[in-house]
């Protein structure tokens, strides 16, 4: 299978997709079911805002539950903590760098499914990610960004629980 096929994604990334997966097969969809049968039995569809409604959340949540499933059954798990010890980056490393204006900043390379920036965990498949991958600690990496090329150095690499 192509690298670029794989769901990579770390333990809790992959409980997050089931749990949000579990939450609209077992809790939202039933409730919706409920409401639109509800909301049928009053007559004129056509009017009826909560049949609707209720018929348009339903499709979302079909929507969204077959892509969890596809997401989950594409998914290749990686712990972290259970990574042979090295300096070198791959996917699932928590990594400290120097940025090219002289700032510090922590990221953490998971999958497409768990990027939050404002939690400073970045896409696998982002540039910045693309040029760390395969570099060492201590290395230096070239960013070609949209306000020209950025040095940032690499000051740690560890294999460490991602949250």
């Amino acid at each position: 299978m192509n690298d670029t096929l794989k769901n990579y994604i770390t333990p809790s990334g992959w409980q997050a997709l089931k749990d949000e997966l579990y939450q609209l097969v077992n809790k939202e969809r039933p409730e919706i079911v409920q409401v639109v049968n509800w909301a049928a039995g009053n007559g004129d569809r056509s009017e009826n805002g909560d049949y609707l409604y209720g018929k348009r959340r339903m499709r979302e949540i079909d929507r969204r539950i077959r892509f969890l499933t596809k997401r989950l059954e594409a998914a290749v798990v990686v712990d972290p903590e259970a990574r042979e010890p090295t300096d070198q980056i791959f996917f699932s490393a928590t990594v400290e760098l120097l940025r090219g204006d002289g700032s510090e900043q922590t990221v953490k390379i998971v999958g497409v499914d768990e990027i939050d920036t404002a939690r400073n965990k970045i896409s696998w498949v982002s540039p910045l990610a693309r040029c760390l991958i395969k570099a060492r600690e201590g290395d230096e990496v070239v960013l070609n960004g949209p306000d020209g090329q950025e040095t940032i150095e690499i000051l740690s690499v560890q294999y460490i629980k991602i949250d």
